[in-house]
């Protein structure tokens, strides 16, 4: 991302000092030219069976000779011309052998900056340094630095965007963090057992197979159906367990912090003031438990998930953290449509509700699976009403709410006459929501 605007002499005048990557960078890099054999292989298998056939054991040893140095010496040149380095205003890396890539990324348009730590990274005690920049839909990254220096810069970067002197930026260190929630590993565990999605992944994943076999007999019929369903089984439960295990949320200056993996370890930050919408969600098994799942939408950033499974009011109480004034509207708040409703959607019309109070525009939906999104109104952009001739004939409409990450949160279902008033009214919350809100900073208080 160039940034515009930018003169090129102001630039030749700052102290700039150009850093590389780790020393270990280039056993990473050092596998492209074998991913491109082995993904000319999968492509192409028969072509690829034959070549290898047709190689003696010599011709074998000669092309292992030429590739390993080849490979190395690749992964050795990526990393030799590829420097980044810290302005007083940006952040630029530059990457390319053969062609030139320099990347001008404004301090003041980061918007999170995450610290992951793969399996084998954690081992030799290196980290990515992930960067979610407004108006990018890929993230820019350093990987791989040394874990205290990923941290430092992540602490220098997030300084000099929140306003410090370049002298003293690199000085601030990481922000102190309190933890807020830990989610325990058997919460977790037994929270993916009471899951509906667990246990249809694993039935089908049982049953399809078998049923497959005594139609075709065709063994090739079965594995590929059969390995696809176990893969989305085992990622419904297995997969979410290792990557939400030792789930911990923090609060520091710069935002909520959320560490958690078991195999790859995520260090991600929630930046102030950027969550669109939050969603409690409560899957209809763990309502004897009172366990509620949260989940945000964050504008450019990858971030999903805040709460993967907590109590209520535990929930609420971080919820209120990231939503700073908001309180959770209770299910006696939430006005269901009019009894009418269930000639459009019978039974499940019974799962909308709808609450708007000074700060959120609160919508649920869901009957097994109750989900209510939480909208502040200085994050709506646009407001709609939307009538299909079914709902016309019962004096029915829809108000659909835009937010700034590109989604939708939508009242289903409300009388006509209250569906005009909402959008009248929340046109005016939003505008008046904007002007009174707090600036989107890192590190304000």
């Amino acid at each position: 991302m160039t940034a515009p605007g930018v003169d090129d002499a102001v630039r030749a005048k700052e102290p700039v000092t150009e850093r590389r990557l780790h020393p270990i960078t280039p056993l990473r890099r050092a596998w492209a030219p074998v991913a491109v054999l082995i993904g000319w292989a999968v492509h192409d298998p028969d072509q690829a069976q034959r070549q290898l056939t047709r190689l003696t054991a010599t011709t074998l040893l000669i092309a292992l000779a030429v590739l390993v140095p080849a490979a190395a010496l690749y992964g050795f040149l990526t990393w030799w011309f590829t420097h980044f380095a810290v302005t007083e205003s940006e952040l630029r890396i530059r990457t390319g052998l053969l062609f030139r890539r320099t990347a001008h990324i404004r301090l003041e348009r980061i918007q999170a900056i995450d610290v992951t730590q793969p399996l084998l990274a954690r081992v030799a005690g290196v980290a990515k340094l992930k960067l979610d920049v407004i108006g990018t839909d890929k993230k820019d990254e350093l990987a791989f630095l040394g874990e205290r220096e990923a941290r430092a810069l992540r602490a220098e970067l997030l300084a000099r965007a929140a306003g410090f002197a370049p002298e003293t930026a690199h000085e601030v260190g990481e922000a102190p963090a309190q933890v807020l929630l830990r989610t325990p590993p058997l919460h977790l565990a037994i929270s993916l057992v009471l899951t509906g999605a667990t246990w249809g992944s694993l039935a089908a994943a049982l049953v399809v197979p078998p049923v497959l076999w005594l139609a075709t007999h065709s063994v090739w019929t079965v594995l590929a159906t059969g390995v696809p369903l176990l893969g989305a089984a085992a990622t419904s439960s297995v997969g979410r367990f290792v990557g939400e295990y030792d789930w911990t949320v923090g609060e520091s200056p710069d935002g909520l912090r959320i560490d958690h993996g078991l195999l790859d370890r995520t260090h991600e930050t929630v930046p102030p003031g950027r969550v669109q919408t939050v969603r409690i969600v409560e899957p209809l098994l763990w309502r004897r438990r009172g366990w509620v799942r949260v989940e945000l939408d964050v504008a450019g950033s990858s971030n999903s998930v805040l709460v993967p499974v907590a109590p209520r009011e535990v929930a609420e109480a971080v919820v209120a953290r990231v939503l700073p004034g908001v309180t959770v509207p209770a299910a006696a708040a939430l006005s269901r449509p009019p009894r009418r409703a269930g000639r459009c959607v019978p039974l499940w019309w019974r799962g909308y509700g709808l609450a708007v109070t000074d700060t959120v525009f609160a919508a649920r939906h869901g009957l097994l699976k109750r989900s209510l999104a939480l909208v502040p109104h200085a994050k709506v952009q646009s407001v709609r009403l939307a009538q299909g001739p079914w709902e016309r004939l019962w004096r029915l409409a829809d108000v659909h709410v835009d937010t700034g990450a590109n989604k939708t949160v939508t009242a289903r279902l409300r009388d006509a006459q209250e569906a005009a008033e909402l959008l009248r009214g929340q046109s005016e919350r939003s505008r008046t929501g904007r002007r009174d809100a707090r600036p989107d900073r890192w590190m304000a208080s």
